[in-house]
């Protein structure tokens, strides 16, 4: 018994054995090391977390598998001896008798060794599963690609939101195809093969109304606010100019079905919206409304010029919210609107002279790189007030510096050279203010084989209260509650 036992540790005292339970032992003792380093916080970068939690288990889980491979490979090559005619001690599995006190150590160790090897991966199994759905794993880890993502994803009004509660979502499937889906994207990244920029909008995105109306729903949209959208002149004195709508949120219908506003038509279940578009989604060639009746209303762009045959053949999708909301996190916005809403907040002294026109110049020249950004818009800012306005940068030169560093934290958040990520880059067709938007569908172009067309008439949405007046004439409340939403 004894020497049976001898001779099967012996067995695994081959190299490719012992290589293995060294491999084993070091990443099981460097896998304790960082579990409780991390425990203590000590270590945050998410670069350490794929090396804790994705790389040091599949060592570890290798080590263990070289440690019988090594004694298959001794036992073949024993095999190939005997078969040769060499004479060998005779290989005997031992009798596992319990009396005997050694057998007993030996099977409470093989016990025990299970016992950790069980919990060590185990733990590093649910560990590394929760450090791939972290924001810091989803926006550092593949730090060019996903730094304008990440960045926009920062600023934005789902910022504490986990990226995974959108892009994943509840439940096992979309987590097994979001995997899948990502080792697609490694590869891509390693062989340095990615798009540049990201590709969107992403086809294979779970749908909105899966994600979104987890915490959106379209019984709590409500009917109308007050909506201010606030600028500056590229005069002087960056004069401000208010322009207030009362839009038409709208949402819930009543007991017969009806109802009003934006959400009513394109989001109540009363209502189904379809459509098929171009790739990126920003030509609408066919759009269907079906009501709560079943009667439904084709509208063909007029002016498409686009085949019947190739219209078949592109996707056709029902409305849901990223239509619409296509950058509700990842929002890159034009220099205008930027230093319009810099300037609101008072990150940039409106008294400053032209600050407005010269802060969108400097943002819309061309860089090469975020550096060079930073340095010119320094450099061509102090230039300007030196050379146009010197008592100006003399007197307020503290705002001037505070003006620079906000400008540079917009053009950081919004432009992005080493991914060709530059102003207008990514559209966003909520409303029309920059973009076509809602003019998609929205354009009196789109008509039915009745003659009947996709109304643009403004009052559809939203009623005028205030269209870039220097002093509207609105309630003083209204204005000074919206002002004051938009300060920090």
């Amino acid at each position: 018994m004894r020497s049976d036992i001898k001779y099967l540790v012996n067995l695994s005292k081959n190299t490719t054995s012992l290589l293995g339970i060294g491999i084993t032992t070091t990443s099981a003792i460097l896998m304790m090391v960082l579990f409780t380093m991390e425990f203590l916080d000590y270590l945050s970068n998410p670069y350490v977390g794929i090396l804790t939690y994705l790389i040091l288990p599949l060592i570890f889980v290798t080590g263990l598998l070289f440690i019988p491979f090594g004694i298959w490979l001794t036992q073949r090559r024993r095999h190939r001896l005997e078969a040769a005619g060499e004479e060998l001690p005779p290989l005997a599995y031992p009798a596992w008798d319990f009396n005997d006190v050694r057998v007993r150590k030996t099977a409470f160790f093989v016990v025990l060794a299970t016992v950790a090897n069980v919990v060590v991966l185990s733990t590093a199994t649910y560990k590394g599963v929760h450090h791939m759905e972290s924001v810091e794993f989803c926006g550092t880890v593949c730090h060019t690609v996903m730094k304008p993502e990440f960045a926009s994803y920062q600023g934005s009004p789902h910022s504490r939101v986990a990226c995974t509660s959108c892009h994943i979502g509840p439940g096992a499937s979309w987590f097994v195809k979001s995997k899948l889906s990502g080792v697609r994207q490694v590869f891509a990244v390693a062989l340095n093969t990615y798009q540049r920029p990201i590709a969107t909008p992403v086809h294979n995105l779970r749908p909105a109304r899966e994600t979104c109306e987890q915490c959106h729903w379209p019984a709590k949209f409500h009917d109308a606010r007050v909506r201010i959208i606030q600028k500056y002149s590229d005069d002087k004195k960056n004069s401000p100019l208010t322009t207030a709508l009362l839009l038409k949120a709208g949402g819930n219908h009543d007991n017969n079905g009806n109802g009003s506003g934006i959400h009513w038509w394109h989001m109540d279940p009363v209502n189904k919206v379809s459509y098929i578009a171009d790739e990126k989604r920003q030509t609408m060639f066919w759009v269907e409304h079906r009501n709560g009746k079943g009667k439904s209303t084709e509208y063909h762009l007029a002016d498409s010029k686009l085949p019947p045959q190739e219209l078949a053949k592109l996707e056709k999708r029902v409305m849901d919210c990223v239509d619409c909301h296509n950058r509700p996190t990842h929002i890159y916005r034009l220099p205008e609107e930027s230093v319009d809403t810099a300037i609101t907040k008072e990150q940039i002294d409106r008294s400053l002279p032209f600050i407005k026109k010269k802060g969108v110049e400097l943002l819309k020249t061309a860089y090469t790189s975020e550096a060079e950004a930073h340095a010119q818009i320094d450099k061509g800012l102090h230039e300007f007030y030196q050379r146009e306005h010197p008592q100006t940068l003399g007197q307020h030169r503290t705002q001037v510096e505070a003006a620079v560093r906000a400008l540079q934290e917009i053009y950081s958040r919004n432009v992005f050279p080493e991914m060709k990520v530059t102003w207008g880059t990514y559209p966003n067709n909520l409303g029309h203010q920059n973009f076509p938007g809602c003019f998609r569908c929205h354009d009196d172009n789109h008509k039915s084989q009745a003659g009947k067309t996709i109304t643009q008439d403004c009052s559809a949405c939203h009623d005028l209260l205030a269209m870039d007046e220097e002093k509207p004439q609105l309630i003083p409340e209204i204005l000074q509650s919206q002002a004051a939403e938009t300060k920090p």
